[in-house]
């Protein structure tokens, strides 16, 4: 089937053979090679088509974004057109990157514009939520891990996306590798230029790009930054473990935050991370990716976990008054907006706000830049908030204390009698504990908490992982011979040295985890994210199943 792009068209639907639109008489090839086969998607500004190539043998599958400018006016369609030349130049840029849509052509026809990128085939994130469910704490670190370093490429070419929700980012079929598209800034700053009066107006003329509910405040006040795809972003998670548009989920009067802690339970370490990545006011926000996966990832040393002088209460950044949103508002140039108004929120959807969120600083103690006591603790911030925002983490909190006589996992060790028992009783968080040397052989551990803990020399041969979120834990020199560690997510994990022999690792999370001197003889790998410069540190044979299904040395 063809499909013509006319946006006046009444029946676009024709038949393969077709040189024009029966309804329309538009041409259905444009340029002279494309011709649209269904419509991916369109709204008041354009649309988007798969079309086939048909200049090129096979006639390959490519995406087409029409982008319409609703006037005849010379001075609009001569500021579009720069516009859009601009931006597809940036595309053309940034499309380099694998996990972004190349740019293969751009044209102007008819007095509408069009891109012309490659088709990326898979699921959205927005699509998988409402296919399989909400995604678990893991499956949200795992994107956070892959969609920073995503960000922390397009602030190196200097590019804002403007448009991050789940959307518009892909899960890629071939390779399960995301893939970030629909850039706002082409979508909707070519399309808004149609309704400048003139010309002399579009140098200081601008519009909000973004989707409400994902862009940050200073975004939707047209000033974005880098930092507004840090909070897109943070918005987007909180759409993933909630399976609800954060303006669903409500917003503090006074602060304008996303009072989501009531709606969404995570561990400690990820609730600070996405606090710090929705702060309304740019002075508290992460301001770049690598601040963002500092904290994600954060391991305390080991005099640090064994600092009694921390303290475990967490300390919120002190309450934003209307006041300080005002001031910094008139730093982007323009008038604040309560924060209702500017986040498009009715009275209603304010009244769900979380007084238990705000925590007052006394006044002897300093605030840095992104408010929070003593300025050294930027970095040092996950390790005092190690005790849980969510109710949640607080009666992990409770039980740890039970359980090791008043002292805490990061005090304390965890023993094996302990482990057993509350397992059996339905725990599953474990983290922050200390089991090096333990004998856990054979031991049942499915969907098992053990972030950020200490697994030295500890006897896992044949133990039921699957599922296991085994983060940022030091499993170096562990006995895992025969384990199933199907599904166990193991980003930046320590297994150096480690015995994988004959371990069941598919769909295993291995990125960035250290795999040198690892023995990964007769291991299943198949689908698991690893690189091959951590599969050449370790040890492999010819029983080894390697990630893409082969079995063999690899060198």
């Amino acid at each position: 089937m063809s499909y013509c792009v006319n946006p006046a068209c009444p029946s676009p639907e024709n038949h393969d053979s077709a040189e024009q639109c029966v309804s329309c008489g538009s041409p259905l090839l444009l340029h002279g090679r494309y011709r649209a086969i269904k419509v991916l998607g369109q709204g008041g500004f354009g649309a988007t088509f798969a079309a086939r190539n048909v200049s090129l043998p096979g006639a390959p599958v490519c995406a087409i974004k029409q982008l319409r400018v609703a006037s005849n006016s010379s001075n609009v369609i001569d500021r579009a057109r720069k516009l859009f030349e601009r931006e597809a130049a940036t595309l053309g840029k940034i499309g380099n990157h694998p996990q972004v849509p190349s740019l293969l052509d751009y044209f102007e026809s008819g007095g509408q514009f069009y891109l012309v990128q490659e088709y990326v085939k898979g699921l959205t994130l927005k699509q998988e939520v409402k296919r399989y469910g909400v995604f678990d704490e893991f499956k949200v670190r795992a994107v956070l891990d892959e969609t920073l370093e995503l960000l922390k490429y397009f602030q190196s070419q200097s590019v804002i996306h403007r448009d991050i929700k789940p959307a518009n980012l892909i899960r890629r079929s071939i390779d399960s590798r995301l893939v970030f598209i629909d850039f706002g800034a082409v979508k909707d700053e070519v399309s808004h230029t149609a309704m400048l009066i003139d010309d002399d107006q579009a140098p200081n003329t601008s519009f909000a790009i973004g989707t409400p509910g994902f862009a940050p405040p200073e975004q939707m006040a047209m000033h974005p930054v880098f930092s507004s795809d840090i909070y897109a972003l943070g918005a987007t998670c909180l759409y993933l473990l909630s399976g609800k548009s954060p303006r669903r989920l409500g917003y503090d009067p006074l602060s304008g935050a996303i009072t989501w802690h009531d709606h969404i339970q995570v561990g400690a370490n990820l609730t600070y991370v996405l606090d710090k990545m929705l702060q309304p006011l740019l002075s508290q926000r992460y301001q770049s990716p690598e601040q963002v996966l500092a904290d994600l990832h954060y391991q305390p040393s080991e005099s640090e976990f064994l600092d009694t002088s921390v303290p475990l209460q967490p300390q919120r950044p002190q309450e934003q008054t209307y006041l300080e949103a005002e001031e910094e508002m008139t730093q982007w140039g323009a008038q604040a907006p309560e924060p209702q108004t500017e986040l498009g929120l009715s009275q209603t959807e304010l009244s769900h706000s979380d007084d238990s969120w705000r925590t007052h600083l006394s006044d002897s103690e300093p605030l840095d830049a992104t408010g929070l006591a003593d300025t050294r603790l930027h970095r040092r911030s996950p390790r005092r908030l190690r005790s849980s925002f969510s109710q949640n983490s607080r009666e992990r909190t409770q039980l740890n204390s039970t359980q090791l006589g008043g002292t805490s996992p990061a005090r304390g060790r965890l023993t094996v009698a302990i482990l057993k028992r509350d397992y059996f009783k339905g725990r599953r968080d474990f983290a922050n504990c200390n089991l090096s040397g333990a004998d856990l052989h054979e031991l049942t551990l499915e969907g098992v908490n053990f972030n950020e803990s200490k697994l030295v020399k500890t006897n896992l041969r044949g133990a039921n992982l699957h599922k296991a979120d085994l983060s940022q834990t030091g499993m170096n020199h562990a006995n895992l011979r025969d384990a199933d560690l199907s599904d166990a997510f193991m980003s930046y994990s320590n297994l150096g040295g480690a015995d994988l022999r004959g371990a069941d690792l598919t769909n295993a999370y291995l990125s960035y985890a250290n795999l040198t001197g690892a023995n990964l003889c007769g291991a299943n790998l198949t689908n698991a994210k690893v690189t091959q410069e951590q599969l050449t540190s370790a040890k492999t044979n010819w029983r080894t199943i390697l990630p893409d299904g082969k079995r063999g040395l690899f060198s």
